[in-house]
């Protein structure tokens, strides 16, 4: 192999219409290279690591799936909700105070809807703000 280029002498001149013996030469070359080797014998190695890793995992969930569906068992709940009860002597303190913000740029169609939606929520008026928050460059729509 000359050391100006690094394609070895065998390739220059009539052997050139022979591929499978370079790569053939090629590969013997990086055979015989002391880093090469040991490297994808590392990448195989770690390759099949991972392929036991993903197949012990699938026969483990499905181990467990299998028990869940024969044990007929469902998830626990951890948090049971209830709604809010009404309480006279608290009035409406138990339910939190709400902004509703209702941003408007132009909207002459909607801006009717879009406040009466917000008016007629179901929640205690006085535990209750809506702001209109009006950018609108018309004069007729403010």
């Amino acid at each position: 192999m000359s050391t100006s280029t690094l394609v070895p002498d065998e390739f220059q001149g009539a052997a050139r219409e022979d591929v499978a013996a370079q790569l053939g030469m090629i590969w013997d070359q990086a055979r015989a290279a002391p880093l090469i080797v040991p490297m994808l014998k590392l990448a195989v190695i770690v390759c099949l690591t991972m392929s036991i890793m993903l197949f012990v995992e699938r026969v483990y969930m499905g181990i467990v799936i299998t028990f869940v569906k024969l044990l007929r068992r469902k998830p626990e709940k951890r948090y049971k909700w209830e709604a809010l009860k009404e309480d006279l002597e608290s009035g409406n303190s138990n339910y939190p105070m709400v902004l509703v913000q209702i941003p408007m740029y132009n909207e002459r169609e909607v801006y009717q809807l879009s406040i009466g939606a917000a008016c007629g929520l179901s929640w205690p008026s006085d535990r209750l703000i809506i702001q209109v928050l009006d950018d609108s460059t018309d004069p007729i729509i403010k």
